[in-house]
């Protein structure tokens, strides 16, 4: 399984399926994260933490907890 927290920069992926459970994965697809859509990832912090991603044409940062949930191909 691939999640969001193990693309590379400048890698393009489409997400297959958010894990979690409750407020937390309503959170994550509030932010547009949903299950066929293309993410692009941007930048990613030195220390790894947050993932600065494209995604419905806005910037998005998320944090490696919440990018861990995103399973991607």
């Amino acid at each position: 399984m691939r999640t969001l927290r193990d693309v590379k920069i400048g890698e393009t992926v489409k997400v297959v399926k958010l894990h979690g459970e409750g407020a937390v994965k309503r959170r994550i697809m509030d932010m547009g994260l949903t299950r066929g859509i293309e993410v692009y990832v941007r930048k990613v912090a030195p220390l790894g933490d947050p993932v600065e991603v494209t995604v419905r044409g806005y910037e998005l940062s998320i944090r490696k907890a919440d990018a861990e949930m995103v399973e991607v191909e």
